[in-house]
């Protein structure tokens, strides 16, 4: 188990207090951003707890379909949606999630995260196609509006994507250039009922993996 020094939380605040450094206008910007987000209660729809989570079907990295039925049939699974490989929080939460996928596994559990990018792109360029877990592309974020976590992206947000970083979502995303998911996580019990969730538009915070084996093991 990590010490609280290595926390997902450590790492994202240290990431964020670099931010602040190195580009204090920005980041103040994106306080901004979210907080009039959170003020118009972005994510207030969200799935909530105990009901039942929508099924989909969406490609993997190979292009083969995954059903959401399939997966629960062996079991528990958590879902998290995330912003795609390009951003560094997510390769953060990712890659934590991946340092523990063995507990959540022991546990009896599948871990599937969806983000818009298509096929092959959420697996290429970064340590994501190295994962043990299953990545899907959400290319419309149709399954995460079902789920009441799609985000219009505010224009400041995309003009950094676009302006400073060169991001072209529409590429990255097949068409989808303006609407990502709020990261967030559910776990579902193998009925397909959530029973744990963590849904913040702050797409700086992310959920512990340690809170997610949790609410496993409450499952047991």
């Amino acid at each position: 188990m990590s010490d609280e020094s290595n926390t997902l939380k450590a790492q994202t605040e240290a990431k964020i207090a670099a931010g602040r450094k190195g580009n204090p206008d920005f980041m103040k910007g994106v306080d901004e951003t979210i907080a009039q987000a959170k003020a118009f209660q972005e994510g207030a729809n969200a799935l909530n707890l105990d009901q039942n989570a929508p099924r989909f079907e969406l490609p993997n990295q190979h292009g083969e379909q995954v059903l959401l039925d399939e997966l629960l049939a062996k079991g528990p699974v958590v879902i998290t949606f995330y912003r795609g490989s390009w951003c560094p929080y997510c390769n953060l939460q990712l890659k934590a999630l991946q340092s523990r996928l063995a507990e959540i596994q022991a546990l009896g559990a599948q871990l599937v995260a969806i983000s818009p990018q298509a096929p092959d792109g959420s697996m290429s360029e970064n340590d994501i196609r190295n994962m043990d877990f299953v990545v899907l592309s959400d290319q419309n974020a149709d399954v995460a509006a079902s789920y009441g976590v799609a985000w219009q992206v505010p224009a400041f947000l995309l003009d950094h994507m676009r302006e400073d970083r060169g991001l072209d979502l529409e590429s990255l995303n097949n068409g989808n250039g303006s609407i990502l998911p709020i990261p967030a996580t559910f776990v579902l019990d193998s009925e397909g009922k959530v029973t744990w969730r963590y849904v913040d538009v702050d797409y700086r915070t992310r959920s512990e993996p340690q809170d997610i084996i949790n609410a496993l093991k409450a499952l047991q």
